[in-house]
């Protein structure tokens, strides 16, 4: 899946660079979409991301492009890399892996595929 995000103003820092905090929620969100997509009427929740490391700084006005692959998944729970590019140039990468739950919360088995 692919998704892209324009940087504002508003996710700027104080020194005029992407607040490191948007990147990660959106990364996350961009995750939880392709989640949802792949397995409707299921709920999801993130429970981890590996380790975080920013490559590039991005600058206001920049275009960013997120592409998202699954790669595991198991009984409760899917894992998806997540690539952010900005002019074709990778700034950031991780896995995020979501697990669904039920109503009260509690992990539920995924549907078979």
């Amino acid at each position: 899946m692919e998704n892209h995000r324009l940087v504002l103003p508003e996710h700027l820092n104080q020194y005029g660079f992407l607040f490191g905090g948007y990147l990660l929620m959106w990364v996350d969100e961009v995750a939880w979409m392709a989640a949802s997509l792949e397995f409707r009427d299921c709920h999801f929740v993130t429970v981890g991301m590996k380790a975080v490391a920013f490559h590039k700084s991005v600058k206001q006005g920049s275009i960013l492009r997120f592409e998202t692959e699954l790669i595991h998944c198991g009984n409760t729970s899917v894992t998806y890399a997540v690539s952010v590019l900005n002019d074709e140039t990778e700034i950031f990468s991780n896995s995020v892996t979501l697990v669904r739950i039920n109503e009260e919360g509690e992990k539920q088995s995924l549907p078979k595929r």
